[in-house]
């Protein structure tokens, strides 16, 4: 591949994930209007409407002969339902987080997820971050040390959302299947299992919240479908066309977003001592994208790139 055609793949890659992260930055936006909810019964919901989302698109591209090859192979299958597992918990831990009134502690994690991305990418991948890029994993790694020691405990809203997502991401990274693909069989694994647990929710506490909701409310958490899918797909689609360590620099804008949505529209405390934790993380993150743009002008950096991550979608 030349430079000339690999270098729009790698600007398709980087558009692709910020739009995810801005989607998933303005999430807890979203998630406010649904918070009547049960947390539970959101992810379950979540699941299911992202199913349904996802065979859609499938239905109308008419995009069914890997389906078949898939879940005859059980490489494929036990890969699948690992990341879905993980997505999962993923999901449960940051609408828990945003219901509890959490949204800087859960945009903490995100801030995290970079550090996880790269440790992910060099232990398991073989890329090997440049000097900038390590200087800038350890600042990052003192902002999250700092803010521990602020709040005085252990930042586990953190520490799960950026393990989850970041083992994720790796796991998306060397899928077989494609985004589109990959996405409709972890939920086509897990819609079974959502939908039993919604019977058992609904049987038990004598119903369940979509059926007694108005038609207001019952479109919103309709929505869940849609506004699950998109940044999924646009997130596995820029993986794929990205280094690890580029796709968790990039990432900062999500929780950038989720802070300014927790600090100016739910009013949550962010004191000065604080500030200065996440000012380490936000430098960290600068030294990082300036290393990656000046690494991105040398000829074979796309070339090279691609060649380490594919670029199916």
């Amino acid at each position: 591949m030349t430079t000339e055609t690999a270098r729009p793949e790698l600007r398709r890659g980087v558009l692709f994930s910020l739009g995810a992260y801005t989607i998933w930055g303005l999430f807890p936006l979203y998630l406010r209007l649904v918070r009547t909810v049960s947390p539970l019964e959101f992810v379950l919901y979540r699941m299911l409407l992202s199913l349904g989302f996802v065979f859609a698109v499938l239905a109308l591209r008419r995009q069914w002969g890997w389906l078949g090859s898939a879940l005859r192979s059980p490489a494929i299958l036990g890969a699948s339902l690992a990341s879905g597992l993980v997505l999962t918990a993923n999901w449960f831990t940051f609408v828990w987080a945003v219901a509890r009134y959490r949204i800087v502690d859960a945009s903490l994690g995100y801030f995290i997820t970079p550090l996880v991305s790269i440790a992910l990418g060099a232990l398991v991948l073989g890329e090997r971050p440049s000097r900038v890029r390590t200087v800038a994993v350890g600042l990052a790694f003192l902002g999250v040390l700092w803010l521990a020691i602020e709040v005085g405990q252990v930042p586990w809203i953190g520490i799960v959302l950026a393990a989850t997502f970041g083992t994720y991401g790796l796991l998306r990274k060397v899928a077989t299947l494609g985004a589109l693909e990959g996405l409709a069989l972890e939920t086509l694994l897990l819609g079974p299992v959502a939908l039993g647990v919604l019977v058992v929710l609904a049987r038990s506490a004598g119903g369940n919240h979509f059926a007694a909701a108005g038609a207001g409310e019952r479109l919103l958490i309709l929505a869940a479908g849609p506004v699950t899918a998109v940044p999924l797909l646009l997130f596995a689609a820029g993986a794929r066309r990205l280094p690890l360590w580029l796709v968790g620099m990039l990432q900062y804008v999500g929780p950038t977003l989720q802070l300014l949505v927790g600090v100016l529209v739910g009013h949550e405390p962010f004191r000065l001592p604080k500030l200065l934790g996440y000012a380490l993380i936000w430098v960290a993150f600068i030294l990082a994208s300036l290393d990656a743009s000046r690494a991105d002008r040398r000829p074979d950096t796309a070339v090279r790139v691609l060649s380490a991550s594919g670029t199916r979608a």
